[in-house]
């Protein structure tokens, strides 16, 4: 099929404008309108009865204050809460009681639990592997033990690894990789937009599928608001591609805002994976400028560690399936011995932060250094400490982060913790040229994570993630070499840069750090 033909049959406009009417921040106005009306209502109505609402409210403050001590939330989550009860208890308590009931997703969360507890024998450990010396002594068997108690998750050897350290390099891979499909094509992205990147590889997918590949794509319900229209399955399906939207956006109607699938998957065959922080949209190959030059990373491996992306597909793909298959899982690979990997994957609809727990893990295990970049920077109070620690035990902790932001209320709320991590030994830096959307840690010349994890609570809480571990793999020195090339381009936060900051972001620190994990 031509690229014409394509475009023609997918081509729609975009929907910024309703992107922006049914996101949380929608959420939140309606909310606060909702409290203004209420108390002017409240005020015309019982103006002889006010010292007996202001009891109401009191008692109402101090008996969510005992319940918000006594759950199981994060600490930097309650102080949120709890200013927010203390400022306006009804209407705080209502918006926390409406996230805590999970509206709209509670079937996903029940189905998840479901499809992952029975995929937890499918991929089995090799016991040999695992028990080798060097995982012993650096702590990985037990980092892979941890990790297994949430989902399927072994540790491979016989895998290569390719580290891209732009998201031109993954494109042309993904390109040349996908031209080789025989079996099945599987694609989860977080974000697809139309444009260069997109129909190169769409025109791709439709020629494999018209040969008899079995090609899925699988994206985010919120790009049905923002860059795909709502019927854009039957648009692929009239190109022989089977697709879904995951968990689409009922306005006002669910919390569906905060459990997004922010994961980046590409699986051909059983044979090579992808991952990283690329999706498939023109300004991840700078092809359309947005924020200055966009820098990202990503990851390719071939070999026996595919079959984790491919069980970690089919775990979403399956949601809405009556009969779950996992027969794809069962490709098997294999490549010349490359070190250990380990991909895993983080659900929101647990008590385990895994993506936070493996980022932890490091920074503890470290003896040299530990290098991240990453788009943001909004700690909860446990991995802040934890990055504090290892800086303050000698470890070279470096953080870059963006020059210029995609979001200006993220980017002061990074900013808000610059004061205390410099304070304390760690070097932040900022990328001059633009803006870094990489999720990288890179430590001691042996460990690496490459994946769609950032450090914010969006990221570490309420999404569905994905990173590959890696353990000695060759690619780690590859890591490093970029971290240090990108550093290049970076200007060092120091505390003088910290002292003559803006202003106004000075200010908005300040206020938005006060409600962080809603962010």
């Amino acid at each position: 099929m031509s690229d014409n033909n394509i475009l023609t049959l997918l081509k729609n406009p975009r929907k910024s404008f309703l992107r922006i009417i049914f996101s949380r921040l929608g959420l939140v106005a309606l909310l606060i309108i909702a409290e203004i009306l209420l108390i002017v209502t409240i005020y015309l109505w019982a103006i002889d009865y006010f010292k007996w609402l202001m009891l109401i409210q009191i008692v109402f403050s101090v008996a969510m204050v005992f319940y918000l001590f006594n759950c199981g939330m994060d600490a930097t989550a309650k102080l949120t809460w709890l200013f927010l009860i203390m400022l306006v208890p009804i209407p705080a308590t209502i918006f926390l009681w409406f996230t805590q009931r999970n509206f709209g997703h509670g079937i996903i969360k029940a189905r998840t639990k479901v499809l992952i507890d029975a995929t937890k024998d499918t991929l089995k450990q090799d016991e040999e592997t695992i028990a080798r010396p060097e995982l012993i002594d650096s702590g990985t068997d037990d980092l892979c033990r941890y990790l297994n108690r949430s989902g399927c998750f072994p540790i491979y050897d016989h895998t290569e690894t390719t580290f891209f350290p732009s998201g031109e390099a993954k494109f042309e891979a993904m390109l040349e990789e996908l031209k080789k499909a025989e079996k099945f094509i599987f694609l989860e992205y977080f974000i697809i937009t139309e444009g260069y990147m997109w129909g190169s590889i769409l025109k791709i997918l439709a020629d494999k599928a018209a040969q008899g590949v079995d090609v899925r794509v699988m994206y985010d319900g919120m790009c049905e608001i923002s860059t795909l229209t709502s019927d854009y399955p039957k648009r692929l399906e009239a190109l022989g591609i089977k697709a879904k939207p995951f968990a689409r956006i009922h306005p006002f109607l669910s919390s569906h805002y905060n459990y997004r699938d922010h994961r980046k998957i590409l699986v051909i065959d059983g044979k090579v994976a992808f991952t990283g922080g690329v999706n498939l949209a023109d300004e991840y190959i700078n092809r359309e400028e947005r924020f200055g030059h966009w820098k990202d990373t990503a990851l390719m491996l071939q070999g026996k560690a595919v079959e984790s992306f491919t069980l970690m597909f089919l775990q979403m793909w399956n949601i809405n399936e009556e009969v779950p298959t996992w027969d794809q899982c069962q490709v098997k690979a294999s490549a010349e011995s490359d070190g250990y990997v380990m991909p895993y994957c983080d659900c929101p609809l647990d008590d385990d932060k895994v993506g936070e727990s493996v980022y932890m893990d490091i920074l503890y295990r470290a003896k040299h250094y530990v290098h991240i970049m990453t788009p943001y920077l909004i700690l909860d109070n446990e991995l802040e400490m934890a990055l504090k620690y290892a800086a303050q035990r000698g470890v070279d902790v470096k953080i870059i982060l963006p020059g210029i932001p995609d979001k200006k209320m993220a980017y002061a709320l990074a900013k808000s913790h610059y004061k205390s991590l410099v304070a304390s030994g760690v070097k932040i830096y900022e990328y001059t040229p633009g803006f870094v959307h990489a999720k990288v840690f890179v430590s001691d010349d042996e460990k690496a994570v490459v994946g769609t994890i950032n450090l914010d609570y969006r990221s570490l809480y309420h999404h569905f993630e994905c990173a590959a571990y890696m353990y000695k793999t060759s690619c780690v020195a590859d890591i490093e070499k970029d971290y240090q090339e990108t550093l290049m381009k970076c200007a060092e936060v120091t505390p003088e840069t910290i002292k003559h900051e803006k202003i106004t972001y000075k200010i908005m620190g300040a206020i938005m750090k006060i409600i962080a994990p809603l962010m």
